[in-house]
């Protein structure tokens, strides 16, 4: 090649790549500067559309309700914002960012902004359609014989009563939410529909597993692999329940009836075991016992525990939930405890949530100030939530003696056993029907449920029985295609357990309670809570047990 020729190649190269430096550039200033504009508007926003939900769940006032649904319509319309989006896809687009931390948080906003790309009008009205239905779950109660129940008087009746008309009519009760609200959910979900396929997802079930980092056929294939893995282990207690309750309200076992499993949904175990549970937290201070616990292993509750709100009153959200109203540290919880062993899992679920919240590294970016997945913070709720079954827990929390403790160590971990395997084939009903409600909701819903409630959970449904029974279960609406996290929740839970007990601490027991281990809090905080959202959820999973989510080890501790 000449010396000019050569020239000018140079020349020309020297271009292109100070036009490359100068475009990453310009889009990293782009960037930097379009994160500084969204934490400027939407911390102070969130903030106080948190703090307006929290007073609804509450007070269960329409004004307050109301209140929670204006701003949430303002936080929503920052998201849908075609402006804002255009900028950070054409960044997206560039390929230009290589800064960890930058295109992390890219991801993560683009994300966020991308499932709110359409009709300003129809968002709102999703909105206005979700906060209305949550308002009726809220203030409804269970009519029986012209009393009015709460949702824990429902499960006291199921739990305690023999008599198998008192069961029917008290679950009966229950499901009487199911035709306020069944309309209005079908309406809503073909709202969502609508949101979905304008961004170019099939559905709204599709696009929420694959905006939160999730591939909807490995999610489909883990399920099946986890019904193959119960199916026949499940099968064989269920014959156990079967027997046991038909004994127990002197009826034939062909009789027995959705009403007899002891639970609104037989998403829970029903006491079969020779052990019970609940005498050890009878007449206790759940409150004191959780705060305690936690304290021991270096993890610090006080404090949220004075911001939350933990008993029954008129009005008040029935169920329970942890709030993290700035991402800063006001971190609170929800409850409506009872001393049982239900609340005290409870409990011990939900500030494990607040524990994952509260720790968060505080000086990560404001859009990465969130557990790495909403299941990853599931995860330590049931890991958290599994002690209130296991006799070490009751010996450490001064409820039980060694050895009444050593006496129901086999009973009690069948009990865990049987929740844990009745839970997961809950779960595939609450899966595979929010999976085929968005996929066609005009079907024949009641037949959809009942079909999977028989083949999961192997319960008939009542003969005759037409009634939209699905509605019944809050989540559906308010917390939509989420459900599925929970079991991945309890697969990381194990792998959590096994890797602390083997690892950490160096031990072969992996029943432990981990009272007084701080150095069980000290790597939770590091290696989970920590990081936040700074990883995507199986980066983090990965470099916190040397493995990304298995489940192998929820088979080792519950099925072989």
């Amino acid at each position: 090649m000449k010396p000019l020729k050569v020239l000018m190649a140079m020349l020309a190269l020297l271009v292109v790549v100070s036009s490359c430096k100068n475009n990453k550039e310009q889009m990293e200033k782009d960037l930097k500067a379009f994160i500084a504009k969204y934490d400027s508007v939407v911390q102070p926003l969130q903030k106080e559309s948190n703090l307006a939900y929290w007073n609804a769940s509450i007070s269960g006032k329409a004004e307050d309700w109301k209140k929670s649904e204006d701003l949430n319509i303002e936080l929503t319309k920052v998201y849908a914002n075609k402006e804002d989006f255009a900028v950070l896809k054409k960044i997206k687009e560039s390929g230009v960012i290589t800064d960890d931390l930058m295109k992390r948080q890219m991801e993560v906003l683009y994300n966020s902004y991308l499932s709110n790309q359409v009709d300003t009008s129809l968002l709102n009205e999703v909105i206005k359609m979700q906060t209305a239905i949550e308002q009726k779950y809220s203030n409804f109660r269970a009519e029986v014989d012209g009393k009015k129940l709460t949702d824990n008087d429902v499960e006291d009746v199921l739990k305690k009563s023999t008599n198998s008309d008192e069961l029917k009519k008290a679950w009966e009760g229950h499901k009487a939410i199911g035709p306020v609200v069944a309309e209005d959910i079908r309406n809503l979900v073909k709202k969502r529909n609508e949101i979905a396929k304008q961004l170019g997802f099939n559905n709204y079930h599709e696009m929420s597993l694959k905006l939160s980092e999730q591939d909807p056929k490995e999610i489909s294939d883990l399920f099946d692999e986890l019904d193959n893995l119960t199916r026949d282990a499940f099968k064989g207690l269920k014959d156990e329940i079967d027997t046991y309750l038909a004994k127990r309200d002197n009826i034939k076992k062909e009789e027995l009836m959705p009403w007899h499993y002891q639970n609104r949904f037989f998403q829970e175990a029903p006491a079969i075991y020779n052990v019970e549970l609940d005498k050890y937290y009878k007449d206790k201070n759940i409150e004191q016992l959780v705060t305690d616990y936690y304290k021991s292993i270096g993890l610090d509750i006080s404090e949220m525990i004075k911001k939350s709100d933990l008993y029954e009153k008129p009005g008040k959200n029935q169920h329970a939930y942890c709030i993290d109203i700035d991402n800063k540290g006001d971190v609170r919880v929800l409850c409506n405890i009872k001393s049982n062993e239900s609340w005290m899992s409870t409990m011990l679920h939900e500030f494990g949530h607040a524990n994952y919240d509260k720790y968060i590294d505080s000086t990560l970016p404001f859009s990465l100030r969130n557990p790495a997945h909403t299941f990853t913070t599931e995860a330590i709720a049931m890991f958290f939530g599994r002690m209130a079954k296991n006799p070490q827990y009751l010996l450490d929390m001064k409820l039980t003696t060694d050895a009444d403790a050593k006496a129901i160590a086999d009973e009690s971990f069948k009990v865990l056993r049987l929740e844990q395997l009745t839970f997961s084939r809950w779960a595939q009903v609450m899966y595979r029907f929010e999976k085929g409600l968005y996929e066609n909701p005009d079907q024949d819903l009641n037949k959809l449920w009942w079909d999977l409630v028989e083949k999961y959970q192997m319960i008939k449904r009542p003969e005759g029985r037409n009634q939209p029974d699905w509605a019944s279960k809050i989540h559906i609406a308010t917390s939509p295609c989420y459900y599925h996290n929970y079991l991945l929740g309890e697969l990381l839970a194990s792998q959590l357990n096994h890797y602390i007990s083997a690892t950490v601490l160096k031990s072969d027991n992996f029943k432990q309670s981990y009272f007084g281990k701080p150095e069980v809090g000290k790597y939770l905080k590091e290696n989970v809570f920590m990081p936040g959202a700074k990883w995507s959820w199986n980066q983090m999973i990965e470099k916190a047990t040397g493995e990304k989510l298995t489940a192998k080890y929820y088979a080792e501790q519950f099925v072989k």
